[in-house]
């Protein structure tokens, strides 16, 4: 007699454990282990008639859809997505079709549930193929609400609203992305600076703080305010704009000359850059851009960058031969 499938029990109300665990990913904190268990989930008293939710295993997304839907008796049904959330995972191919089918058939959910229904965040949609899963699982695929918060009106009244469907990235989203940017760009930033400020001047050590600053922590909290579409160009803009009052400093010194406007001219070339650069990592980790944006963005403004960084590099190696030349 085969044994009974395995379920594990879980509840809908947030620990400060979970809490903890929720600002440590935040801040980027042994990043790869805020994981939950793949498999099959029990929440409250779920009866085989009961809807079943597919998540990510990263405690983020697991636990955002448990405590929405505190009180409710389902089956949450935790895909390997190797730590990483639904939306990322989905462009990632993680969150797939192939994880999905093998989960259901390895978690036997079809000894589990009387009907052939699962729930998938529609974050999720970009890595589901719904007429595969049903034809390899038998499991019909609906696609709920962007935001799991949403997820009790939708169970009343078994559809989802346009605004329910609607992708948003308010201001509060945006700024939680910060801490994590900031934390893996800091100790490249502060050798940078260090060695800048040893060898050069302190303009610009203060330069790539202030490059690096925009590209972390202004672009995403002025994101929908900067001009142009691409993520590259928006970062490239506010990149220009935290040089130009370093340029403007260098340009009116009394004695303003030749070197000035070359240091001025590798200021606006080189740290932009690096804003812009920053700026395209975001277009991974927001639901503003599809897979092929990401990838168009990539292959149209990473040898541009590039381009703008030697050339800013190259300038002010002509200005330090022509400052050790001049003495």
């Amino acid at each position: 007699m085969p044994s009974p499938p395995e379920i594990r029990n879980t509840g809908g109300s947030l620990t400060w454990a979970d809490r903890f665990d929720h600002i440590a990913a935040r801040w980027g904190y042994r990043r790869m282990h805020h994981r939950v268990e793949p498999g099959l989930y029990r929440l409250g008293s779920p009866s085989p008639d009961s809807p079943v939710f597919a998540s990510a295993n990263y405690t983020l997304s697991f636990d955002a859809l448990r405590s929405s839907l505190a009180g409710t008796d389902c089956f949450i049904l935790v895909l390997d997505t190797k730590g990483i959330n639904v939306w990322c995972a989905a462009g990632k191919g993680t969150f797939g079709t192939d994880e999905l089918v093998f989960r259901i058939a390895v978690t036997r959910l079809s000894d589990v549930v009387r009907h052939r229904t699962i729930i998938v965040p529609q974050l999720g949609a970009p890595g589901i193929a719904a007429h595969e899963v049903l034809r390899r699982s038998g499991f019909c695929v609906q696609y709920g609400p962007v935001r799991a918060s949403d997820l009790p009106e939708y169970l009343a009244t078994g559809t989802a609203t346009p605004e329910m469907r609607r992708v948003r990235f308010p201001f509060r989203d945006r700024i939680v992305l910060i801490p994590v940017e900031l934390v893996q760009a800091l100790p490249l930033t502060l050798i940078a600076a260090v060695l800048l400020g040893a060898f050069i001047d302190m303009g610009a050590a203060l330069r790539v703080i202030a490059a690096v600053g925009a590209g972390t922590v202004l672009f995403p909290a002025l994101l929908p305010v900067l001009p142009t579409k691409d993520f590259t160009t928006k970062g490239l803009f506010l990149g220009v704009l935290a040089m130009l009052p370093f340029a403007a400093l260098d340009l009116s010194a009394p004695a303003a000359g030749t070197l000035a406007y070359l240091q001025a001219a590798a200021g606006l070339l080189l740290f932009p850059a690096i804003t812009a650069y920053l700026a395209l990592n975001f277009t991974g980790c927001t639901p503003y851009t599809s897979r092929s944006g990401v990838r168009r963005e990539i292959f149209r403004y990473t040898k541009p960058l590039a381009g703008m960084a030697l050339g800013g590099i190259a300038l002010a190696a002509i200005l330090g031969i022509v400052m050790v030349v001049n003495g």
